[in-house]
């Protein structure tokens, strides 16, 4: 396909628009956590300071993701996400400002970065919901490519930049920039249609929540999916992560060698979300389950004792595989949800996929010290293979996926101006 084509998205103003406020936003949040991670062990914070304030991020996150999706599908995914920028703009700038104060207390950093956490909530669940209504059908697919691709690029320039200016401007500094990509990103939400509502309000809250699990538990590829990457972060990712920084030390080289294997998961990431621009596999499930085969490498050949070059290979291969998973089934999705309940689906996912997580970061090293770390990561990577293989298995997976019943995407003469 020419390459005009594959990009032929960007064409469409209104997801170039939020294409520009979306990565803005993305890039100050990369930046954002490394400032502010040092910022906490330059007051003479340890380890326990440090995980006090990465949990207050994450918990929120995960504990409010049903409700952020309830409230998107109420309110519509564009004003929810106006909602969500503007608090995550006020607590940047409410970082920079007590950060600039001297030293700042414990708590008082930890109730900020929860309600960042809490507003991350309402906006994730929100941005899926969103995708629909600023593209076409025919592009549904290259669209969540391109936001893969932003994602996946920002995790890599966003802590190189985040070194270099908080090295050069502070941490205030650092988050204050972060505040004002929110504005930006603010700015481009605005300037986008607001789209006709679809669905009439239930009667309750938990009625709500009970049509979303109906959605997402009725479809055996959807909750297969989300319990396959579920598992996967618990028994692969987060060891991974916990462990893998642990090997780099003993025989890689430390932290930069660390940092040049997840730099080549970026990468790779980038490549694969690139390379599934105007690609229309007829059997996506099955695609995206295969591709996740590469998840298994990056702890295989730690567990191994692979040298350097053969677990920077390793993570390139699994960051594609995770971008042209996370392409194919966000755009299912999108295509498959009735547009009112795609919010709650998407919530039902996130928190399903993630809610192990930190078990797994937890556990990792304890359980390391019983087995040993390359047991850990040996048992991940013989995991990842064998789940994908079940998954395989399943027809619902093997299948292409119906055509929908419902028009997916809202077109623009369905929407209304704000």
């Amino acid at each position: 396909m020419p390459l005009d084509r594959r990009f032929a998205v960007l064409r469409e103003r209104d997801f170039r628009r939020f294409f520009i406020g979306y990565t803005t936003s993305l890039l100050g949040s990369a930046m954002a956590s490394i400032a502010l991670t040092f910022a906490v062990l330059e007051r003479g914070g340890g380890g326990t300071e440090l995980g006090w304030i990465l949990t207050a991020r994450i918990l929120p996150l995960v504990l409010m993701l049903l409700a952020g999706g309830v409230v998107t599908d109420r309110l519509g995914s564009r004003q929810v996400m106006l909602a969500a920028d503007a608090v995550r703009c006020l607590t940047q700038l409410g970082l920079a400002v007590l950060l600039l104060g001297g030293d700042p207390g414990l708590w008082a950093l930890v109730g900020l970065v929860a309600l960042w956490g809490a507003a991350e909530a309402l906006f994730t669940p929100a941005l899926g919901a969103l995708v629909p209504h600023i593209v076409r059908a025919d592009t549904l697919s290259d669209g969540n490519a391109l936001l893969d691709v932003a994602r996946s690029a920002t995790s890599i320039a966003g802590p190189m930049l985040a070194g270099l200016l908080t090295a050069v401007a502070g941490a205030a500094s650092v988050l204050a920039m972060d505040a004002a990509s929110y504005a930006v990103s603010i700015v481009a939400l605005l300037l986008l249609p607001r789209a006709a509502r679809t669905t009439t309000t239930a009667s309750s809250f938990v009625t709500e929540l009970r049509e979303g699990w109906t959605q997402f538990s009725s479809r055996t590829w959807l909750w297969a999916t989300t319990a396959h990457v579920c598992l996967f972060n618990l028994f692969v990712w987060a060891p991974f992560l916990v462990l893998g920084p642990v090997v780099a030390e003993r025989r890689l080289g430390g932290a930069t060698s660390w940092g040049l294997v997840m730099a080549l998961y970026g990468s790779g990431a980038v490549a694969g979300g690139l390379a599934m621009l105007g690609r229309r596999p007829s059997r996506p499930l099955l695609v995206a389950t295969a591709a996740t085969f590469g998840w298994s490498l990056p702890s295989t050949a730690l567990a191994t004792g692979r040298p350097l070059p053969w677990i920077c290979a390793a993570a390139l291969v699994a960051g594609i595989g995770s971008a042209v998973c996370g392409t194919l089934l966000a755009t299912a999705v999108q295509s498959q949800i009735p547009p009112g309940m795609v919010a709650r689906v998407n919530a039902y996912g996130a928190f399903g996929a993630f809610v192990l997580g930190p078990v797994g970061l937890a556990a990792a090293g304890p359980v390391s010290v019983l087995v040993g770390t390359s047991g850990v990561l040996g048992f991940g990577a013989m995991w990842q293979i064998t789940a994908v293989t079940v998954i395989l298995a399943l027809p619902a997976i093997r299948a292409g996926l119906p055509q929908p019943s419902h028009d997916a995407t809202v077109p623009s003469s369905a929407r209304t101006p704000t």
